[in-house]
């Protein structure tokens, strides 16, 4: 993509964020550093919670952006059975998300914002993932072999449990990896 000048820049240490934002073939810089707590008011439906910590991790970065630059931030929820799961915070935790998420669909929604000096847009985009009833044995090879602690709903699709376990999905799932690389493509065009 032909950025006209423009510095993208990526406010996530998410390796999938930066591996899919270069897939769009955008030449971009990893900017993490911002002064954002990731809460969101108790009101707030829950379909939304992605865009706000998206908004507020944009709000939240560290300066000013210059006229040429276009800042980037996203945030991803599951969302199963009307439960909100974040990150898992322990092994036993990881457990638990991913027992509640066997035999199940779920729902996994991720906002991106994007912004320059000027405009600010957030978009957001829903899949529905079924996963087969997973054994325990198979739950814990995956959470000991790959430490699912920095995945919201305690999984990553791209991962050995999206191989085994997931029967269908309903959507991006670019959306499920935590970046819907379709409507970033067509909003960043609008930037430039």
């Amino acid at each position: 993509m032909d950025t006209k000048g423009k510095k993208i820049i990526l406010a996530s240490a998410s390796p999938r964020r930066k591996e899919l934002l270069a897939g769009l073939c955008v030449d971009f810089q990893v900017d993490t550093q911002n002064n954002v707590d990731e809460i969101y008011p108790p009101d707030t439906p829950i379909e939304d919670i992605p865009s706000v910590l998206s908004v507020g991790k944009s709000s939240g970065f560290h300066r000013d952006l210059l006229e040429d630059e276009i800042l980037i931030t996203s945030d991803t929820l599951v969302l199963c059975e009307g439960n909100v799961m974040g990150k898992p915070k322990s092994r036993d935790h990881a457990y638990q998300m991913l027992k509640m998420l066997s035999g199940r669909s779920h729902k996994v929604i991720t906002a991106v914002t994007i912004r320059d000096h000027r405009h600010t847009s957030t978009l957001s985009d829903t899949a529905i993932v079924h996963f087969k009833p997973l054994t325990d044995n198979e739950i814990y090879h995956y959470i000991d072999t790959y430490r699912p602690f920095d995945k919201a709903g305690a999984y990553g699709i791209q991962e050995w449990i999206g191989y085994i376990g997931i029967d269908k999905i309903e959507g991006s799932y670019f959306t499920i990896m935590g970046f819907p690389t379709h409507l970033v493509y067509q909003e960043l065009q609008k930037f430039i």
